[in-house]
């Protein structure tokens, strides 16, 4: 457990090793879905006046799978669209530093408290971007942090226009029945 928090702290901190560490361990994929589920469940914590426990419970499984899908999306894009020469990496590797990547998430438990919500949330998405650059950068191997940003940035406009079809769909089809 020493180990674990140990690894959150420097995920957060924004330490290029931790990226690297994570990556080559291949035992450490549980513990980044365990990063995902507890900064999903502090964000379920901070918001919990307005989402409730059912919040909760959606918000986790959620992004859950918003991270498998990241991940993969990710992969993708970095080794076959924008791969540099020397880029070699697996979706695991993938999986497991994008998941530590949500260690900044962790203190949207601090949305609890009245007036803080907003801020709290806004820090945490910025804090988590920059990891989450640091994580792509280290796990495909790149020389080019601006490379990464890029990745991060294609897979965002994907998973939005993803995201508006699937709420066209399923708004299409609700108001069809």
């Amino acid at each position: 457990m020493n180990s674990f928090m140990n690894r959150i702290i420097r995920a957060a901190r924004l330490d290029v090793h931790l990226y690297e560490e994570v990556e080559a361990d291949t035992g450490a994929t549980t513990q980044a879905l365990g990063v995902v589920v507890l900064s999903s469940l502090a964000a379920g914590i901070g918001t919990v006046v307005r989402g409730g426990l059912a919040g909760i419970l959606i918000g986790t499984v959620s992004a859950i799978a918003g991270w498998l899908i990241w991940a993969y999306l990710t992969y993708f894009i970095g080794t076959r669209v924008l791969p540099e020469p020397q880029t070699r990496a697996t979706p695991n590797e993938l999986l497991r530093a994008i998941g530590f990547s949500s260690s900044p998430g962790l203190i949207r438990v601090l949305g609890i408290i009245p007036g803080l919500t907003g801020p709290v949330f806004f820090v945490a998405s910025i804090w988590m971007l920059v990891a989450m650059v640091i994580a792509v950068r280290q796990a495909l191997d790149y020389r080019s942090t601006l490379r990464a940003v890029g990745v991060c940035a294609i897979g965002w406009v994907i998973q939005i226009v993803v995201l508006a079809l699937l709420f066209a769909l399923v708004g299409g089809l609700s108001g069809a029945a």
